[in-house]
């Protein structure tokens, strides 16, 4: 619908009127061949109704209405209208370009958005402060947060079920593709390949660690104590069943490689801890070098899976 014509200062041309609703045009586009000119949401809704020009019934379809021409836009920017507030109290007079821009921050907007003084600091329209409550409104607010709060936590319980569903299915299909291997060679390639995929995807998973102090690695760790909370950690990062007992095995120094395997080889090999890649052991003093992510590392300092290094101190 178009502005009503009163509230503009001096006579309005007849070809700024919509000959819709009698309005001066807002928005407006024309029609093809006739060149009408109507406000957009009154030529809308009556295109929608019946596709021809409200003026002379020529044909006209919503895809062929075009913007006015730029002499007429200009036309209607200069004119000089009251402010949408002018009930209110607004005695601005502007140019009709600028309307917009004045009604965002008009002090007599009864909508313009207005922060609670009063304790609660919710933002409400103007005209419904006098009768705002800051009780009442957080009671609301909270009852609405819990309401979604409710629906996340059905939903995350949901999700959970799906994912253990599929885990489950997964395990199923790892024991059949486990007792396949036996006798199938092909079954066998298959199986391996994916075990080798899903430890990279786990060590992908891993932050990164750096160790600034080597000499703190723990060559002999207690197993009772240390590789048991280790082990439960690692299962507890996604850790891949099948490799996680040569992992925690691989902790201690009787099952380390040549180069690492006694306190004289590990002191002459020092230099070439630097180019281990590791990764950090979630929430605990130890590092995982493993071999896929250590493919450049010479053979005597590296095992299959890998290594657990546990130390007392200097892992960033």
């Amino acid at each position: 619908m178009g502005f009503e014509i009163k509230r503009f200062q001096g006579d309005v041309d007849e070809e700024l009127i919509c000959p819709i609703c009698s309005g001066v045009l807002e928005d407006p586009l024309q029609a093809p061949t006739c060149e009408h000119a109507f406000c957009r949401a009154c030529i809308t809704e009556w295109i929608s109704r019946q596709p021809t020009c409200p003026v002379d019934r020529q044909a006209v379809t919503a895809c062929q209405l075009r913007p006015v021409p730029r002499i007429l836009r200009n036309l209607l920017s200069r004119l000089c209208t009251s402010c949408d507030n002018a009930p209110h109290g607004c005695n601005a007079v502007l140019k009709l370009d600028s309307l917009a821009s004045h009604l965002v921050e008009c002090e007599f907007n009864p909508k313009r958005p207005m922060s609670c003084e009063a304790g609660c600091g919710l933002v409400i329209p103007k005209d419904e402060l006098a009768e705002h409550n800051c009780v009442r409104e957080l009671r609301a607010l909270i009852a609405t947060q819990q309401g979604k709060l409710t629906d996340f936590q059905q939903e995350l319980a949901e999700q959970r079920l799906t994912i253990n569903e599929h885990k489950r299915e997964l395990a199923l299909l790892k024991e059949f593709m486990r007792a396949m291997r036996v006798s199938n060679p092909t079954m066998r390639a298959l199986a391996d390949q994916m075990e080798r995929e899903e430890v990279v995807r786990w060590a992908n998973s891993l932050a990164r660690a750096r160790v600034t102090r080597w000499g703190g690695m723990i060559s002999t760790p207690d197993d009772a104590l240390q590789v048991m909370m280790i082990k439960r950690s690692l299962s507890e990062s996604g850790c891949p069943p099948h490799i996680i007992d040569d992992l925690m095995e691989n902790c201690h120094e009787r099952r380390w490689p040549p180069g690492l395997c006694s306190l004289e080889t590990r002191q002459n090999n020092r230099r070439l801890y630097e180019k281990y890649v590791c990764k950090r052991v979630p929430g605990k003093q130890a590092v995982l070098v493993l071999q896929c992510d250590n493919t450049h590392v010479d053979e005597h300092m590296m095992v299959e899976p890998g290594l657990v290094m546990i130390f007392a101190h200097g892992i960033e």
